[in-house]
């Protein structure tokens, strides 16, 4: 069964500031036809990249990472912004259309060599998302592709993801 999942997926105007039409992904998650076909069709692509480990980004992305490292039987690393994990990190600057942040994950997050496949909600500028792997490859992790639910083609990120890491692979299930 194919589902449209852009149907599920709302404009909110001006948000989080003036002039920014948010994608509120919420309603695909709310429902159970909608947010198993979107876990199917990750898990389908991800397989052929043969992950060992997902890697959800802070914090919708930690939505969709579980449920698809759950589907494939796979642990889960988490991509926080600074601050947010209580262990020994490795940190990288992490700009993104609203502010420059940064992202941390746990030093013994990713083993060495290890095949990760990160995930998110939606791909903008891309900026996030390159950050997302130089920390995952900081760790000495294979990048094995990048998935979302969401692309902002308009935005370009995924020529931006691709120009800084030309060998991983993206997948977006919606494009706008």
């Amino acid at each position: 069964m194919s589902i449209d999942l852009k149907s599920y997926i709302l404009d909110v105007h001006d948000f989080p500031k003036p002039g920014i039409v948010f994608k509120d992904i919420t309603p695909i998650v709310q429902s159970f036809q909608a947010f198993n076909f979107a876990i199917d069709e990750l898990a389908a692509w991800a397989a052929t990249r043969k992950p060992e480990i997902i890697a959800g980004i802070e914090s919708r992305g930690f939505i969709f990472a579980a449920a698809l490292a759950r589907d494939l039987r796979l642990g889960m690393a988490v991509i926080r912004k600074k601050g947010k994990l209580p262990r020994k990190c490795a940190s990288v600057v992490a700009p993104n259309e609203y502010a420059v942040e940064h992202f941390e994950m746990h030093e013994d997050s990713v083993a060495r060599g290890q095949r990760v496949l990160i995930i998110d909600d939606l791909i903008a500028t891309g900026s996030s998302c390159v950050s997302a792997i130089d920390l995952v490859e900081l760790l000495k992790g294979d990048v094995v592709g990048f998935g979302a639910i969401v692309e902002l083609s308009f935005l370009k990120g995924v020529e931006t993801i691709r120009a800084a890491h030309p060998e991983v692979a993206v997948r977006a299930l919606v494009r706008y």
